[in-house]
């Protein structure tokens, strides 16, 4: 089998979605290749075949974002070989969160999961600054079987009106996935993001409080020090990391791996989809350990409150 190494795969990135798209075979060159001539031997490789090779569950998806919609999603899912997608629905940028808000984002996602429920798996989304509003709709959402919740940057996942939420997710064994930052640097903030944004110390804060809870770190491909962020969490062992995001940077996976381990990292794609598949295939790791990532170890997690796939 053709193993890519990362020079190969971010030099043919336009390449890479073309023939995902087209489903061809591409053309790349082994390390030993690399640094002989141009005139040496193409090997072909069939990228597809590669990919669709490893089953997959999408942990980090949405509706409605960037104008997201079931079928666009289904469309990426089937060319790349996800099996389920893990969607919610996120408010307005800069809203207040009001319930009637997230309550509409919901019913959403209710409607996406009724019309794929083989393919779409249910996230909710809230306020805790509305704590009565916020348990109802919980259990509304529970009740129609989604699998876990998104939250947004309203209040930081440490502020003490998370505590009743996260208890009621600990009950409910299932996994919550909180919006981390877009663009943290070492030195400042992208100036985008808003204020109770909640950062890597604030996961280790709140992991610390409640070891029995799931916490899932969103977007590590999203623009963050990805480097800062998984040394931050490499001992809080109850934060799972996804790898989702639109930046395919040399390493990343690679590190992530090091620091966090490869029984908690997720497949996501935050509806970057070629990216999201490209940069866990172009890593450097054993095919069991990519399969883990694609699959099994979040699947792991929905096995928890039994709602895992196989």
């Amino acid at each position: 089998m053709f193993k890519f190494n990362r020079r190969t795969f971010v030099g043919t990135t336009a390449a890479s979605a073309a023939g995902i798209l087209l489903g061809n075979t591409l053309s790349g060159f082994t390390d030993k290749e690399d640094s002989e001539t141009a005139a040496a031997p193409i090997k072909k490789v069939d990228l597809m075949a590669e990919v669709r090779k490893y089953r997959k569950i999408d942990s980090h998806a949405h509706f409605g974002l960037a104008g997201a919609t079931n079928a666009s999603n289904l469309s990426y899912a089937d060319r790349l070989g996800i099996d389920k997608l893990v969607i919610s629905k996120p408010m307005a940028p800069g809203s207040p969160g009001l319930p009637e808000e997230f309550r509409a984002c919901n019913d959403a996602i209710i409607g996406a999961v009724k019309a794929h429920p083989d393919r779409f798996m249910g996230q909710l989304t809230l306020n805790p600054t509305y704590k009565k509003e916020s348990m109802e709709e919980i259990k509304r959402c529970t009740d129609l079987g989604f699998t876990g919740m998104k939250l947004y940057n309203h209040v930081k996942i440490n502020d003490p009106l998370f505590y009743p939420i996260i208890e009621k997710f600990i009950d409910l064994k299932l996994i919550i996935l909180m919006h981390s930052p877009i663009g943290k640097a070492r030195i400042k903030y992208n100036a985008r993001e808003p204020k109770n944004i909640s950062i890597p110390e604030d996961f280790v804060d709140i992991a610390k409080r409640y070891p029995e809870a799931m916490f899932q770190f969103a977007h590590t491909a999203g623009g963050i020090d990805w480097e800062d962020a998984c040394k931050a969490l490499q001992h809080s062992p109850n934060v799972y990391v996804d790898l989702s995001g639109s930046n395919n940077i040399a390493n990343m996976v690679e590190f992530a791996l090091r620091y966090i381990g490869e029984d908690r990292l997720f497949f996501g794609c935050d509806n970057s989809f070629y990216q999201g598949v490209g940069h866990i295939i172009s890593a450097k790791m054993t095919e069991a350990q990519r399969k883990k990532i694609f699959f099994d170890n979040y699947n792991n997690i929905l096995r928890k409150a039994g709602k895992n796939v196989d």
